[in-house]
C-alpha cells in the first residue's frame, strides 16, 4: 500500500515546470505515426542539438506556424526567401544549417513517397524488441543504440540531413519506439493503471 505521506515520486524529467510536465506526461514515450508528425520531430529533435528540449517546448508552437505544421509538400516547396524570413523570426531558434535541413528532410519525405515508400514505415522499422526491464537511472540509459545508429544511416543514405545517431535515439525516445521511462517514474504507475483498466473492462 502506498504511503500518503510520502512525497510524489518524481518524473524523469519536466518537474516544476508546466510545460515541460505535461510533455512529459502526454507525449514522450508515446507512439507517434504520420508523416507531418515525425518530420516535426525529427527537425525539433535536430534544432534542439546543443540547447535544452524545454527551450524547443517553449518555442513549438511558432515552430508549427512558420513550418506550415510540418506539412512536408509544403516545407519542400520553400525557397531561399523562405530561409532568409525563418532567420528573421526571434520567435524559433535561427540556425541556417538546421532550417535548411528541415527543409531538405521535407524533400526526402517526398521522394520516399515518389519510391512508393513512406517515412512511418522507415522510421518504425528500427523499432527494437522491448527491453526485459526498466533502468533505474539517467546513467543507465543509452546516448544511441545500434538501432539508432542504423536508423541515421538508412535515413541519411534516404537525404535526411541533421540526424545522428544520439539524435535519432532522442527520438525514438520522443516518438515511443523505445520506452525509457525510469522505474520510480509515476508514468510507470499510470501506464500499469490504465494496463489493468483495459483488462477489467475486457473481462466485464
Amino acid at each position: 500500500m502506498t504511503d500518503p505521506s510520502a512525497p510524489p515520486a518524481a518524473r524523469c524529467f519536466g518537474d516544476g515546470d508546466p510545460l515541460y510536465s505535461a510533455y512529459h506526461d502526454d507525449e514522450w514515450g508515446v507512439p507517434v505515426h504520420g508523416e507531418a508528425e515525425l518530420l516535426e520531430r525529427i527537425a525539433l529533435e535536430g534544432f534542439q542539438s546543443g540547447l535544452s528540449w524545454i527551450t524547443v517546448l517553449r518555442k513549438r508552437p511558432a515552430f508549427r506556424e512558420v513550418f506550415e505544421g510540418f506539412d512536408p509538400e509544403r516545407v519542400a516547396a520553400f525557397t531561399e526567401d523562405d530561409v532568409q524570413r525563418l532567420l528573421g523570426d526571434a520567435r524559433i531558434i535561427r540556425n541556417r544549417q538546421k532550417i535548411e535541413a528541415t527543409i531538405g528532410n521535407a524533400r526526402a519525405v517526398l521522394a520516399l513517397h515518389d519510391a512508393g515508400r513512406t517515412l512511418d514505415e522507415l522510421f518504425w522499422s528500427f523499432a527494437p524488441a522491448a527491453r526485459a526491464g526498466r533502468v533505474a537511472t539517467w546513467t543507465d540509459v543509452p546516448a544511441w543504440t545500434p538501432e539508432s545508429k542504423a536508423m541515421a544511416k538508412a535515413l541519411k543514405a534516404e537525404g535526411f540531413r541533421f540526424f545522428g545517431p544520439t539524435t535519432a535515439y532522442a527520438a525514438m525516445q520522443a516518438c515511443g519506439l523505445v520506452d525509457d521511462h525510469l522505474t520510480t517514474c509515476p508514468a510507470v504507475a499510470a501506464q500499469a493503471g490504465a494496463g489493468l483498466g483495459r483488462a477489467a473492462a475486457g473481462r466485464s
